[in-house]
């Protein structure tokens, strides 16, 4: 929603001015990280304000260190703002994927270019094609994230952000 995006880009830019915030950790509500835009919204008259593209970007050039906390599902816009942090952990429950396009929609917030310079051209061009949901477990082993957790998904992402 514009209300997630524009609390996503004020929190960004308060921690990037702030001396004391050493690292960023992006998370969802109740168990899921994001499950993306709701496609429904694409038909409705052109909408005013931030888009997704330009939040991811600004995730990406983000001073800080910015860990994607990634519980339930990250799909669609979801996945694109994960790949736009710097470090991704997701419980070993969790899924991800670009399912938009089996409706024949493209990804539109770089995911497109993001993804295949994480993982490699092969696999991500099946993930983008394929629209299948991917586990954590084979996230992991694609180099989609980092570490996959059995619990506390969130405190993990913590810790890793105070590595880092």
């Amino acid at each position: 929603s514009l209300t997630v995006l524009q609390s996503i880009e004020d929190g960004l830019k308060r921690a990037d001015a702030d001396p004391s915030v050493k690292a960023v950790m992006i998370c969802g509500e109740n168990g899921k990280f994001s499950a993306g835009a709701d496609i429904r919204g694409f038909s409705s008259p052109k909408r005013r304000g931030i888009a997704l593209g330009p939040i991811v970007s600004l995730i990406e050039r983000s001073k800080k260190p910015v860990v994607a906390a990634i519980e339930g599902i990250a799909f669609g816009g979801g996945l694109e703002v994960a790949l736009g942090c710097h470090y991704r952990i997701a419980h070993v429950k969790a899924r991800m994927g670009l399912p938009e396009v089996t409706l024949g929609l493209l990804p539109g917030a770089e995911g497109t270019q993001r993804l295949p310079r994480l993982i490699g051209v092969p696999a991500a061009l099946d993930i983008i094609t394929t629209g299948r949901h991917i586990p954590a477990t084979e996230a992991l082993k694609l180099g989609l994230v980092d570490e996959v957790v059995e619990e506390n998904t969130i405190e993990a992402a913590i810790c890793l952000a105070n590595k880092v």
